[in-house]
């Protein structure tokens, strides 16, 4: 056996398995990838995938809510993604009384199904090339910002002008580093409702202990319902709206999944790096990640210990403590994959070849000086693109003081910059807005959060860019200071700020210890950091924009180059396939029931298991979706996946669904800047799971009989 899986990972590295990897554009897959695909073993066609005047799998592939991917799975607009997509929505319909965080949540009919305002999913119509337009007249421009301005202007008038539906949006994007400009035609949806999710203790199961990580035994699902108006189009929140009718919706096989099983992954991924220089690589392993680990690694552990002590804090904390420690891991994985893969040498080494090809094609001049370029910028932005990472972590999404005091120094900004009526309409949507991030803010949490990473601030970014306010302070008597004194610390607080006529909510503002903080640190960063980090970004991206250039014109016909990411709808294939992550060890491609029972702990915040789920697998009550005594949980693949393919469809080679993507392996977080298929793995939750916590935990049989059923089973 062992030979065998040598042999086998000896085969991973031949062209047949170089042919993974990828996030390719759905209407560009005629040709090299279809033949790709083929040879995996699909039995679909690519207008199978993507069709304008026909329906297509690309129908029922929304992104969900800006962030996610989603999947329609019956005729009535049932909608699937994952539970860690939906649980904000879980948790603002949660209360102590009511905790579908803990208890789950299934509504037993249409009328039950319970509205999310804001809430929105989207639609792909149509994609196609604009780049000539876009790129029209830019080429006679000299300097980067002019050039930039125009591609905007371009961007704008044809967004604007280019024909489309009255209840449908234009949307341009930028591809191959803008060397390419794609037009999406979209329909949103913006009526979505809660229809399913299961309790904690299946749909995150393992919690932050296991996310990144296989073995994996984790239910993260959740359903929702679109809802139209009565002409099927997208229509504001009305009770008089109907479930959406779909173009097209994915049948659900019950066959199961095999090693070597053809898998299509249809989502929105979110933004890779593949085309980074090494120095960037370099970087990012040994400066930027350590420093936002450490900021978040400071911030996790208060929570935690905040959150394993009240139950309050717990529903408080939930989706933050999930959103802050889903990068904070995937940073730590990424480090160590991209050191032993020794990504930052094999990029090195695609330079030296890149250069040769130049020089063999003529083309030193435009092209030779390029590395030298990258590590002379690289060098150069490193303190700004270091401050602006601690500033970023510290002040905008790990301390909720200084985030909501950095909302009010953009109203001061407003207030200044348009005066006293843009300041009234703003101070109106920033007070209605903050009520919910109060609904859910600890002044004790905060604040320990706080003086924990105001001396991480203070101490460890690029002291040149330091407000002097932080300078040489007592940072646990400068905390004490500020959260016994600012009106920041409670919504009446900053309702009490934001009132009366603009002089005097500057004056109230400023008189602010926890205000005033933040502004200093605000205007540090906006006057010393920012205009110098933007200045040298604009020229990497220059450059970069020519290096990929570079790498179109000057590679094989049949090189595999596909565009970064950058949450548009894409297609990844792959196969299932298991994997040996480092010496000895060697991990199959899928996880059964079995595997949860034994991680299970009693009460545990992260592997406590219902004992509905317990009394199930005692009397093997899987129904028609066990296999072979035993219920399958989750599979992994070969499939190139980042964020924002979170929830995405997992296919079959005929067009059903057999899973549903929701993470990565650990070892493989680095694939959003170097993809090696022996260690890169994406983790999906098998659909007969899915279908058997509906049906056999949760009795939502009625959700079971308005899917489409399709019994392939394996031979």
């Amino acid at each position: 056996m062992r030979i065998l899986r040598l042999l086998a990972l000896l085969l991973l590295t031949l062209p047949a398995v170089a042919q993974q990897g990828g996030m390719w554009i759905p209407s560009l897959l005629k040709g090299m990838n279809e033949k790709e695909m083929k040879s995996l073993g699909m039995k679909m066609s690519a207008s199978d995938i993507y069709d304008v005047n026909n329906s297509s799998l690309k129908d029922a592939v929304p992104h969900f809510d800006g962030g996610c991917t989603s999947e329609v799975i019956s005729p009535k607009g049932l909608l699937l993604t994952n539970h860690h997509c939906g649980y904000d929505a879980i948790q603002s319909h949660s209360t102590v009384q009511h905790d579908y965080l803990a208890d789950g949540f299934w509504a037993m009919s249409m009328e039950e199904e319970l509205p999310n305002p804001g809430m929105e999913v989207t639609f792909i119509v149509k994609i196609e090339d604009v780049t000539n337009q876009v790129l029209e007249g830019v080429s006679l421009l000299k300097s980067e910002e002019e050039k930039q301005k125009k591609i905007q202007e371009n961007i704008s008038k044809l967004t604007n002008s280019l024909p489309k539906e009255s209840w449908q949006e234009n949307m341009i994007r930028t591809f191959y580093e803008g060397n390419q400009y794609m037009r999406f035609v979209t329909e949103t949806f913006k009526d979505i409702r809660l229809v399913g999710a299961p309790p904690s203790s299946i749909g995150k199961f393992g919690s932050d202990t296991d996310n990144w990580v296989w073995p994996r035994h984790t239910g993260d699902f959740s359903l929702f319902r679109i809802y139209a108006g009565k002409d099927n189009r997208p229509a504001e929140y009305s009770k008089d709206n109907v479930p959406y009718t779909p173009k097209h919706y994915f049948p659900i096989s019950l066959g199961g999944v095999k090693e070597d099983d053809f898998t299509l992954v249809f989502g929105y991924p979110g933004r890779t790096q593949e085309y980074l220089p090494a120095v960037a690589v370099e970087q990012i392993v040994n400066v930027l990640n350590p420093a936002k680990i450490e900021v978040r690694d400071a911030a996790l552990k208060v929570a935690d210990s905040y959150m394993r002590k009240d139950k309050q804090i717990k529903i408080q904390y939930a989706s933050k403590y999930a959103s802050i420690a889903n990068y904070w891991k995937k940073w730590i994985g990424e480090t160590q994959g991209l050191k032993q893969t020794n990504a930052v040498a094999v990029k090195r080494a695609f330079e030296k070849d890149f250069l040769a090809r130049a020089a063999k094609a003529g083309k030193t001049a435009e092209y030779g000086n390029l590395f030298n370029d990258f590590a002379r910028l690289y060098s150069e932005i490193e303190p700004y693109q270091l401050s602006r990472d601690y500033f970023i972590e510290v002040a905008l999404r790990n301390t909720e003081l200084l985030t909501v005091g950095y909302r009010l120094y953009q109203l001061e900004q407003v207030y200044n910059a348009r005066g006293e009526q843009s300041f009234n309409d703003r101070r109106n949507n920033t007070v209605a807005s903050l009520e919910g991030t109060y609904k859910d803010f600890s002044k004790v949490v905060d604040e320990k959060i706080f003086e924990q990473l105001i001396e991480l601030y203070a101490t460890k970014s690029p002291k040149q860019f330091l407000p002097d306010v932080l300078k040489n302070k007592d940072y646990k008597a400068l905390t004490q200071e500020i959260y016994s004194q600012s009106k920041l610390t409670s919504y009446n607080g900053v309702k009490e700020l934001l009132q009366g006529d603009a002089k005097q909510v500057m004056e109230k503002l400023n008189n602010d210890k926890g205000y005033s903080l933040v502004k200093a640190m605000a205007t540090a960063f906006i006057e010393n950091v920012n205009p110098k980090y933007e200045e040298l970004n604009l020229e990497i991206a220059a450059l970069q924009r020519t290096y990929m250039k570079g790498i179109l014109e000057l590679s094989p016909k049949d090189a595999r180059i596909f565009p970064d990411a950058n949450s548009t709808l894409r297609v990844t294939y792959g196969k299932v396939k298991g994997y040996e992550p480092r010496d000895a060890v060697y991990y199959e491609p899928v996880t059964y029931l079995d595997g949860v029972i034994e991680k299970y702990v009693p009460g545990d915040y992260e592997f406590d298991v219902p004992q509905k789920l317990i009394e199930l697998y005692n009397k093997k009550d899987y129904g028609p979706y066990g296999e072979n005594g035993k219920m399958p949980v989750c599979f992994i693949g070969t499939n190139h996946t980042t964020g924002g393919n979170s929830g995405s469809p997992a296919i079959d080679a005929k067009g059903n669904l057999i899973g549903l993507n929701f993470d990565r392996v650990w070892e493989g977080t680095m694939s959003d800047i170097y993809y090696d298929p022996l260690i890169c793995r994406n983790i999906m939750v098998d659909i007969r799971y899915v279908l058997f916590v509906v049906d056999k935990y949760a009795g939502a049989k009625r959700l079971i009989e308005e899917m489409k059923l399709v019994d392939v089973k394996k031979k």
